[in-house]
């Protein structure tokens, strides 16, 4: 066990590390996590109720544990199998932990794929530029015949509000960098604002999504109801949302979803390809 500042990295062998798709991922094949529980611990997050004990629950985002035999599982399936399979990595954590740059377990992964041929049809979903380091790895599997497409969550242009309901999270600019990158390396990519929060400067933020070069986007409102809130964060941050709206505390819900629906406007007229919800997390390939 590893215990870094307030953040628990343990390690542990997991049953399997392909797991039947369901719920809002059902038109996959497979999920594929590489860790369990996420250190970016965004205010907002539903994977939090995935934990399987009320600790857990209550540490959500200072814990991480690293499925230690991932790749070895991965290396025991017979050739083939994930052939034109649809594998969405990940579901209910981000591959891309700051642990995994020492540990390179989601790399790990990767290039076993590469290495064995597979054929995969993989959708891999972050919110960390450091998915820019596996460009190598995304286009030997495409060469090999199989398809990639990087998901890049971006929620806002608004650093006030990022740092409120993601505090751990890199910004959004940075973000947007990536994403960038990976398309100018060949890659497909998709930006999901999901969940899109506030937005200050709808058109100026529609113009930085274009200048990506990305030609995909995935949009869906913030969910009051969900998510596990830090402890004593949740009426902070819908203070600063109301605030950010110039409307009461009490109205704000409703003030946002307008907002959201001006905003979504604003995106559909503006970018190439926009859907919303489930429906726009439909297998892109």
């Amino acid at each position: 066990m590893i215990r870094r500042s307030q953040m628990i990295i343990t390690h542990t062998p997991a049953r399997e590390i392909l797991t039947k798709a369901t719920g809002f991922m059902n038109a996959y094949d497979f999920t594929l996590n590489p860790y369990s529980g996420c250190s970016f611990g965004c205010t907002y997050c539903y994977a939090a109720f995935f934990s399987r004990d009320s600790e857990k629950l209550n540490n959500w985002g200072k814990w991480v544990t690293v499925k230690e035999n991932a790749v070895t599982l991965l290396q025991k399936r017979k050739p083939g199998t994930l052939d034109g399979k649809l594998i969405y990595m990940s579901s209910v954590t981000d591959p891309y932990q700051p642990v995994e740059r020492q540990l390179e377990l989601t790399r790990g992964l990767l290039r076993a794929m590469a290495d064995r041929g597979d054929k995969p049809k993989l959708v891999v979903q972050t919110r960390s530029p450091d998915v820019v380091r596996d460009c190598d790895l995304f286009r030997r599997i495409e060469d090999n015949g199989g398809r990639v497409q990087v998901n890049m969550t971006v929620t806002t242009d608004d650093e006030d509000i990022r740092r409120t309901f993601e505090p751990f999270c890199p910004s959004n600019p940075a973000r947007l960098r990536a994403i960038g990158e990976t398309r100018a390396a060949g890659v497909g990519a998709c930006i999901t604002m999901t969940p899109l929060l506030l937005v200050s400067s709808p058109y100026a933020f529609a113009d930085r999504l274009l200048d990506t070069g990305v030609p995909k986007f995935i949009a869906q409102p913030f969910h009051f109801k969900r998510g596990k809130f830090l402890a004593g964060t949740r009426e902070s941050a819908f203070d600063l949302m109301a605030e950010k709206l110039g409307c009461p505390r009490q109205s704000f819900q409703d003030e946002y979803l307008a907002h959201y629906r001006m905003v979504f406007q604003v995106l559909r007229d503006t970018l190439p390809d926009l859907g919303e919800g489930k429906d726009g997390f439909a297998p892109p390939f």
